[in-house]
């Protein structure tokens, strides 16, 4: 649809229209010219003249065209298939056949009336669904956050969901915070009648122990339709094909619907990743067997290290710091004030000075002492700090300025840093987290400082350090040059629920500033010691030359080998001063690694272990939950039905009156860029100056 407007008042059309008649009667009303002609050439070409000129005229008034578009856009119609191994259970063969005829009959009825997007969910939401049924993890609320968040804002017209209602990760859909505005259709799969089964169905242990302690291991077992029946919880270490029993425990179900927790006292005998494995032995009648036992590891360490937090003053940093360090069983954490410190700091491996020195205690015995025994320490600065003195004792950062104004300051990650990896979810949400507080005044990196952390003062990003790292006579040091911490603990439970983010930063920064020196020219660091089975192994090598320059310039080879003496190869990809590799996902199991690189005729090795640890969550909940499915359908306004009513299921959202959104959009232009127009006047003057050369006129 399209209408013309003028941006003068519309009778200027008049004068146009008067300016053109003008014209052409002044040109031919008296004209001689064409006096041997007909009469009707004279006044041909006289209304071409006007025609012309009126035309002209009026495009001088700049009119505009204005054009109006219409796009109908079908509602969203959202089919999400669960697609983990309690789900594969029961559609396999000619039942999985038939159903993804009947989800793709589905698919395309829909497909006539709305827009249809496909998702599979389980360890994750992605789009499309492939039916293989091997996510080793069924997590309901992710799909129906995903679904928010991508048509939250559109024409979403219904979700269906085909699950069992079995969610072992994840809350439950009932309760996300986000609301679907749309129905919820369930399509509830799975059995939910309970069968004879025992099951091993937790085991709770920590995830590192001390060489030389116990641990205790908690196990949960249940039992259903059982009673009477006996079994033997069975506790073994796995060493390679080596399976090596410790316990062996009796166990006597007496009811049906049994369940029973066993507390297990293990010894950390040996240092390294050590894998354990509980198992319940068979009852005859058993729907199966997979859920009987259950593989856990633990990390065995040999040493733990003692940490002291010094501080000026009470400040809720130190409480911040200290709740986070302890949650890693490998520090003792100790926390003291400068004024009342009773302890002797040469026993400690690592010290943080918060607020030190400062204007009334310049903090010299515990810094002679943290000298003399090269002691790895951090600094804190905060509005206690004595600049001119904190510049003296560390050779990292200077800092000019006052105490008496300061900066509210975010943390903006150096992209060029390169001493330890960094978490992309950390390195996307930290920027985000409240502001520190950090001296005015004017910041300088000093020596071989390395700057993890810059500041970001409102929305300028600025190169002042905020978090800076380094070494100094071969004892590591840190600055962070801002008080504040327990604000960004804080606002990681506000925004999460947990405080992950924080003890990552946290964890990170301190298990560089502790670990001892490496003065080894070529190493390789796995990014964890344990891994899921269905996670990415990722590895990381450093080479460094003569002059301990960090270097990447020949090939770094690498050799993975299995329990069983298989071995996997692997080439490094080079990174900007590094190298890297993704090995990908591994089975089960415990694995050794050895790199080698050739470097001026050396030849430089590094190795190491790391273990893979099962995902069992899928086989120790069997019966579907139809129940929790009804309540869904319920809460968003949908229906339940079952696997072999799609075509109902499909007839139900057809016959919902889910309308179309029509968009509109306006375009306008000048008339006057029209190409027509131009081609038209062109057409109407060519003509008249042809007839009047070809009638004898100029």
């Amino acid at each position: 649809m399209e209408s013309l407007s003028f941006q003068y008042p519309s009778w200027y059309i008049l004068l146009c229209v008067l300016l053109g008649l003008a014209y052409a009667m002044a040109l031919y009303f008296k004209d001689k010219t064409f006096i041997e002609q007909s009469p009707w050439l004279n006044k041909g070409l006289g209304v071409i003249r006007f025609l012309a000129a009126t035309l002209l005229a009026i495009l001088l008034l700049q009119p505009l065209l204005k054009s109006l578009f219409t796009d109908t856009k079908k509602p969203v119609v959202v089919l999400a298939q669960d697609q983990s191994e309690s789900v594969g259970e029961v559609l396999q063969g000619e039942v999985l056949e038939n159903y993804q005829t009947a989800w793709q009959g589905l698919k395309d009825k829909l497909s006539e009336k709305y827009e249809v997007k496909e998702f599979a969910f389980g360890s994750e939401v992605r789009e499309g669904v492939n039916f293989e049924m091997t996510d080793k993890i069924s997590n309901l609320s992710s799909v129906v956050q995903e679904v928010s968040d991508l048509y939250g804002n559109q024409n979403l017209g219904a979700v269906v969901m085909a699950t069992d209602g079995i969610y072992n990760e994840g809350s439950n859909p009932l309760y996300v915070g986000t609301k679907l505005n749309a129905p919820v259709f369930t399509v509830a799969l799975g059995d939910t009648v309970q069968k004879k089964d025992l099951v091993l169905k937790r085991v709770f242990h920590n995830k590192i122990a001390y060489l030389g302690d116990k641990f205790s291991v908690q196990v949960d077992l249940a039992a259903r339709n059982f009673a009477g029946a006996t079994t033997t919880l069975t506790v073994a270490k796995v060493d390679g094909s080596n399976v090596r029993n410790l316990q062996q425990i009796p166990v006597t179900i007496n009811q049906n619907d049994f369940f029973n927790t066993r507390e297990i006292i293990l010894d950390a005998s040996e240092a390294g990743v050590q894998r354990y494995r509980i198992s319940l032995s068979p009852v005859n009648g058993e729907v199966t067997t997979a859920n009987n036992s259950k593989d856990f590891f633990v990390d065995i360490l040999d040493a733990r290290q003692k940490l002291l937090i010094v501080a000026n003053a009470p400040h809720p940093d130190v409480s911040a710091l200290k709740q986070t360090l302890e949650r890693n069983k490998n520090y003792q954490i100790t926390t003291a004030y400068i004024s009342d410190l009773k302890v002797n700091v040469a026993e400690f491996d690592f010290v943080v000075l918060h607020n030190l020195p400062s204007s009334k205690n310049d903090a010299s015995a515990i810094l002679n002492v943290l000298n003399s025994r090269k002691i790895p320490r951090m600094f804190i600065v905060g509005s206690q700090t004595n600049l001119a003195r904190f510049n003296q004792v560390q050779p990292l950062l200077a800092i000019q300025g006052d105490q008496r104004n300061t900066n509210d300051v975010q943390g903006i990650f150096n992209p060029n840093f390169s001493l330890f990896t960094i978490d992309e979810n950390l390195r996307s949400n930290l920027p985000t987290f409240n502001p520190l507080t950090a001296p005015f005044g004017d910041f300088q990196t000093r020596g071989d400082a390395q700057v993890l952390l810059f500041q970001r003062i409102g929305r300028v990003d600025t190169r002042y350090p905020l978090l800076v790292f380094g070494e100094d006579a071969g004892v590591k040091m840190a600055v962070l040059a801002a008080e504040g911490l327990w604000r960004w603990r804080l606002f990681d439970y506000l925004q999460h629920q947990n405080h992950n983010i924080f003890e990552e930063l946290i964890g990170k920064n301190f298990q560089y500033v502790t670990v001892k020196s490496d003065k080894r020219r070529f190493r390789i660091s796995v990014s964890k010691t344990i891994f899921n089975e269905n996670e990415q192994v990722i590895l990381d090598a450093e080479l460094y030359n003569e002059s301990y320059e960090l270097i990447n310039e020949p090939d770094v080879s690498l050799t993975i080998t299995n329990s069983e003496g298989k071995d996997f190869n692997y080439t490094f990809d080079k990174t900007v001063k590094g190298y890297t590799l993704t090995a990908g996902v591994f089975p089960v199991g415990n694995y050794r690694f050895r790199g080698n690189v050739t470097f001026n005729g050396q030849n430089l090795t590094s190795e190491g272990q790391f273990s893979v640890q099962p995902i069992q969550l899928e086989i120790y909940e069997t019966t579907a939950d139809h129940a929790m499915l009804r309540r869904l359908s319920d809460e968003f306004g949908g229906q339940v039905f079952y696997q072999n009513q799609m075509e109902e299921l499909g007839e139900a959202l057809l016959a919902k009156n889910i309308k179309p959104v029509i968009y509109s959009t306006t375009k306008t232009r000048s008339v006057i860029n029209l190409k027509w127009i131009f081609f038209l006047l062109l057409g109407m003057l060519s003509l008249e100056w042809f007839l009047r050369r070809y009638f004898g006129a100029y």
